[in-house]
């Protein structure tokens, strides 16, 4: 039988701009009145496409040889002229003429509702996560998919269930099936019209008493406890009888706790905060209890600042802390429009930081700064070059106290923007406007050469990050994909790369993944941060950077968490853990030695203790081991935070602060508590 598995199919927002004629004149653009389209309303098959012709026409009915933008609505993409969709549901292809920049009058424009339908069901198919016996007046969950003829899952099927005989078994809406008596019985999911069986054997409960086994009965918060609930049956174990699991809490006289104090689920056991815990398994009428004593973490550490890269006349982005080949350490920072500056700093002193050099390129943006590696090199992303020609510069590192432009890749494959990139020694990832990421041999510094691209269907990528020949990109309503660019496990190699998988996100906001294996706990955890900007549906008002305009309108501030996800199976990834600071969100996540640097933006930066098996929300668990929140009176904003990203480099945590600059903060060493 297929796995079976939530599976989101891939959508995104797509935008683009298709004039229906390349050289046609922008004032053409001022005697349009109208645009219609054939057909007039639009309509087609998730998964296929349609053909829509579009025309543009004067006051007296005559065609216009004008530019025309034309963009699809969240999920609906628009290429010459062929509508695709990879999702079922109502869009909008939205039309707008191109003006002159010093036109007056509002543009004609046209919204074309855009009906996808689903394709007809193919199968539906029943079964669980692990393959247990089913034993009367036990209660197990069954999980169905349906399936299209295309193989993909289709999201968001609602299943009748029923039983054969009743007696034997029943079933509730969400797919429990309680067993009543010994016999043979089939349950069924229905979902428009095509039916997913599965046959169970329901046996008598003969075991006497029910225990549970395995763990400490003394823990730390956020400890994640294995259990198993073995029925004895006189001096025989039973292991795979279904069980039900619970917990209840008595919180300590020092502490308020929350409601939901603890996590048990399929065994694995959590207490979030200190206290008592009861954790209860129960299978028919058989009943087992046992009893955790929960204490602090105890991982809190001072942290005190160290030094200073200021910078208050520009908005500094992102960072990169690196070892130089003159094994000095050093800082490149970039700038968020401020005119294409970078910045090179010396911090091996890092209560002593010095700015060293500046470079300045052809941009609005430099949004993003890498560093391989060796150090050999350094990239600067473009945005907003005046040219719009935005591939990434590279600059030569092999005297490290002078960095020198080695190149500028100017390459076709590079379309729009370049928002982030990815380096190794011999390779640069760069994204090309949102679409897809383009590799870059770059061994020859002065002489960059294209090696391949990867585009992910109906996606809006925002990163790259690459890990043992495997590029996890972060994309907009995708979540993250998963790509094969050398590991060679799935087929691919730098020339040629190989899907994997994908990794849902419905949040819809995937920013960044970070992806990172814990030897504490003996699994790969990928690390995925939120980027949601506004809090429209919040109840929030507030003045200065983050301000509700005098008109009305969306607040400007951030919110988001991060996701942790067991990517330990590829082909099976779980959403165990979160790490989420109420009113604050994510930007550039790091991991190592088992800690989490997040940059929160107006949450500071962030130090999370992560060691071990992760489940439930990390923020709530005493796994906080300092934060920090840049204050400058004099910066580009005065006594704001808005962190961008940290790293941690030879015991000092650098980070850098959109309104303030290049900071350094050092964890001071635990002490023993003055009693």
């Amino acid at each position: 039988m297929r796995r079976i598995r939530d599976f989101l199919l891939c959508v995104a927002l797509v935008m683009s701009a298709a004039p229906l004629a390349a050289q046609a004149d922008l004032n053409a653009g001022l005697r349009v009145a109208r645009i219609t389209t054939e057909p007039a309303e639009i309509a087609f098959e998730a998964g296929s496409a349609a053909s829509v012709a579009i025309v543009a026409l004067d006051a007296d009915g005559n065609v216009v040889d004008a530019s025309l933008r034309i963009r699809g609505s969240r999920g609906l993409s628009h290429s010459d002229g062929i509508l695709s969709a990879a999702t079922g549901g109502d869009y909008r292809l939205i039309i707008s003429v191109v003006l002159p920049a010093d036109a007056t009058a509002a543009p004609a424009s046209l919204s074309v509702p855009v009906h996808v339908s689903w394709p007809a069901v193919a199968t539906v198919e029943v079964g669980t996560a692990s393959a247990k016996r089913l034993y009367a007046g036990t209660t197990i969950r069954f999980e169905a998919a349906a399936f299209l003829s295309s193989g993909n899952s289709r999201p968001e099927a609602h299943f009748n269930w029923s039983s054969s005989e009743e007696s034997v078994a029943t079933v509730d809406l969400w797919g429990a099936v309680t067993a009543h008596a010994a016999g043979s019985v089939t349950i069924s999911a229905e979902f428009e019209g095509v039916l997913g069986t599965v046959e169970i054997d329901v046996r008598d409960l003969t075991a006497s008493r029910l225990e549970i086994r395995g763990g400490s009965d003394q823990i730390r918060q956020g400890d994640v406890l294995t259990l198993e609930a073995v029925a004895m049956d006189g001096g025989e174990a039973i292991r795979d009888i279904p069980v039900t699991w619970s917990v209840f809490f008595e919180p300590d006289d020092t502490i308020n706790a929350p409601g939901a104090a603890g996590i048990v689920e399929d065994g694995k056991f959590v207490g979030e905060v200190p206290g008592q815990y009861t954790v209860l398994a129960t299978a028919g009428d058989l009943v087992a209890r046992r009893k955790f004593d929960v204490r602090a973490r105890g991982v809190v550490q001072d942290i005190e600042l160290v030094g200073r890269g200021s910078v208050s006349d520009q908005r500094t982005s992102d960072l990169w802390i690196y070892e130089g080949m003159d094994g000095r350490d050093y800082a490149l920072t970039g700038t968020w429009s401020a005119s294409g500056w970078a910045f090179f700093w010396d911090v091996t002193n890092p209560g002593a930081i010095v700015k060293m050099d500046s470079i300045q390129v052809d941009a609005r943006t430099v949004n993003d700064v890498k560093v391989a590696p060796n150090a050999r090199y350094a990239a600067l992303s473009r945005e907003g070059t005046s040219t719009r020609r935005n591939g990434p510069v590279l600059v030569d590192l092999s005297d490290p106290q002078n960095p020198v432009i080695a190149s500028y890749i100017d390459d076709p494959h590079i379309t729009g923007g370049v928002h982030n990139m990815f380096a190794t020694n011999d390779y640069l990832f760069a994204l090309a406007n949102g679409d897809k990421y383009v590799i870059f041999d770059v061994t020859d510094l002065s002489n960059p050469k294209f090696v391949s691209e990867y585009n992910h269907p109906n996606s809006r990528v925002h990163d790259v990050w690459v890990h043992d020949g495997i590029a996890y990109s972060s994309e907009w309503g995708t979540g993250v994909v998963v790509v094969d660019v050398g590991n060679g496990k799935w087929g691919g190699s730098i020339e040629n790369p190989t899907f994997v998988t994908n990794v849902p996100y419905p949040v819809g906001r995937t920013h960044a993944a970070f992806p990172y294996y814990s030897a504490s706990a003996d699994k790969f955890y990928l690390f995925l941060g939120d980027e949601i900007m506004g809090r429209g549906d919040q109840a929030w008002r507030g003045t200065g950077l983050n301000r509700v305009p005098p008109q009305g309108g969306t607040p400007v501030a951030f919110s988001g968490y991060i996701h942790v996800i067991d990517f330990t199976d590829p082909m099976n990834p779980k959403d165990v853990a979160r790490y989420e600071v109420s009113e604050f969100g994510t930007h550039n996540s790091w991991v190592e030695d088992d800690i989490l640097y997040q940059a929160y933006y107006d949450g500071g930066v962030r130090m999370v203790d992560v060691s071990g098996e992760l489940m439930g929300n990390l923020a709530t668990q005493g796994r906080e081991i300092a934060v920090f929140k840049p204050f400058d009176p004099n910066g580009w904003a005065a006594n704001v935070s808005v962190v961008w990203g940290a790293q941690q480099h030879k015991g000092n945590v650098f980070f850098t602060d959109l309104a303030s600059g290049l900071w350094s903060v050092k964890l001071l060493p635990t002490q023993r508590p003055i009693s």
